[in-house]
């Protein structure tokens, strides 16, 4: 490597900002001018940790999936693995037609194996139907990245995905089966089928053969804050309080300009901001990148928590997923304290509100107030449990456009993003390689990486 001191600026101080500029200090050595640009009055993007009822609680981002290796192995490298947690293997319920139903096994993403798995939730003609789908034809082109309704409507019937796929969806993208991209929601289900799985039933029980045993989420002791705080002291880098407005070419490199009228050079930049906002900063010097980009959309959410009294008559399950057309307000529940075991002093839940085709004058996310959403908590708890809680403490935040949408074709239009860069240009987010925080750590990684190698690497004449 070379011994020239270079400068490198990351946009956005979300997990993905944090995790590459950490990287970018790891790759690049102390050497390295690291520059993080976060207007926000804390980094850490949708990880954000509350005080709620005198408890560390995530309000954003909450479980990680442990099954992917880059978030056990980052907090091992931070010496924090023992930070971190599992959850007590209590399982999930969903609400339909106004009762609980347990959480069917036998299905992935909510799609089912076989009638039996769904044996409950849907209706005796739906099951009849379920039954028959291995005997329709199934004119699967590999590759191909429908709308997950596309594919599944004709063979299962609109139950299945209202009550099963729906539910699952809103939960990770609040989006639905209309909407989602079924490579997206269901990789390992589209690689059977692109391996010649005779069925949609025969497809999923490929797939779930490839399931490991034990947990399939965990968390982090004291909240993402914990990761937050030892990215930031780890990576040493320069954090700059205010947005970047613009981006220049200088001749050597790029000029950023802050919204305090500051000038920064840059040998290398890595973009970790949505979407939407990448596109509006790079039109200019990338307009292939910045149409790719305009073309991702984004749902608003919010989260309330709360903490209430021990001893309340929660079921034992880890919370709850809301079908589609029920009348609650909340799209999922979790049952916080029951899902990671953890003894407090209060019971600690969350809910979740705001789906992706919310207009802004109904979703809540956007147009209710505190009080608001605090009402419709209570109402919701009542209607799903049969319970009047009285909340200890509450935390409400709000997360507008921050779900990015993994329509059909996505990984084409993310392709296609990447290939209008610049050469010394890389970019990190949730809307890139999966929405998931170990998604968005692997990402910045990859990022990072790149952008030393862009720089260290002599253009070919």
């Amino acid at each position: 490597m070379t011994s020239v001191k270079r400068s490198y600026c990351v946009v956005g101080g979300g997990i993905s900002g944090l995790t590459a500029a950490y990287r970018l200090r790891q790759t690049a050595g102390d050497q390295a001018s690291i520059t993080l640009f976060e207007p926000s009055d804390r980094l850490g993007g949708v990880l954000r940790t509350e005080q709620v009822g005198g408890v560390a609680v995530d309000v954003g981002a909450e479980a990680f999936v442990v099954r992917r290796p880059e978030i056990p192995e980052l907090l091992a490298e931070l010496n924090l693995a023992n930070e971190q947690l599992g959850t007590t293997g209590a399982r999930p319920l969903i609400y339909s037609q106004q009762r609980l139903h347990p959480l069917p096994t036998g299905t992935l993403n909510g799609i089912p194996s076989s009638a039996e798995s769904m044996a409950g939730l849907v209706n005796d003609a739906t099951l009849a139907r379920i039954a028959a789908e291995p005997d329709l034809p199934l004119n699967w082109q590999p590759g191909a990245d429908p709308a997950v309704a596309d594919l599944l409507a004709d063979r299962f019937g609109e139950q299945v995905l209202a009550r099963s796929v729906d539910p699952m969806l809103s939960g990770v993208y609040a989006g639905s089966s209309a909407t989602i991209g079924l490579r997206s929601a269901a990789p390992t289900l589209t690689a059977a089928l692109d391996a010649g799985a005779t069925s949609v039933t025969d497809a999923v029980r490929r797939a779930l053969l490839s399931v490991t045993a034990g947990p399939i989420f965990g968390a982090v002791g004291g909240g993402y804050a914990v990761l937050v705080e030892e990215l930031f002291r780890r990576g040493r880098f320069h954090w700059v309080q205010a947005a970047v407005d613009t981006v220049g070419a200088d001749g050597q490199g790029w000029t950023l300009h802050d919204a305090t009228g500051q000038e920064w050079h840059a040998d290398a930049v890595i973009f970790a901001v949505p979407a939407a906002r990448l596109a509006k900063l790079v039109g200019t010097l990338a307009p292939r990148t910045a149409a790719a980009a305009g073309r991702i959309e984004s749902a608003s959410s919010a989260v309330l928590a709360m903490a209430v009294p021990r001893g309340v008559a929660f079921p034992q399950n880890s919370g709850v997923l809301v079908a589609s057309g029920e009348r609650l307000h909340a799209k999922a529940i979790t049952l916080s304290s029951r899902k990671w075991g953890r003894r407090t002093d209060v019971e600690l839940l969350r809910l979740s509100f705001g789906r992706f085709g919310d207009s802004a004058e109904n979703n809540p996310a956007i147009r209710a107030s505190d009080d608001e959403l605090l009402a419709w908590a209570l109402e919701d708890l009542s209607a799903v449990f049969d319970l009047t809680v009285e909340p200890v403490d509450v935390h409400v935040q709000r997360w507008p456009d921050a779900m990015p949408q993994y329509g059909p074709g996505h990984r084409g239009l993310v392709a296609e993003l990447r290939a209008g860069l610049p050469r010394t240009w890389q970019v990190a987010g949730s809307y890139l390689d999966g929405i998931g925080v170990p998604a968005c750590v692997g990402a910045a990684g990859r990022a990072a990486a790149a952008a030393v190698r862009s720089v260290e690497t002599p253009v070919a004449p």
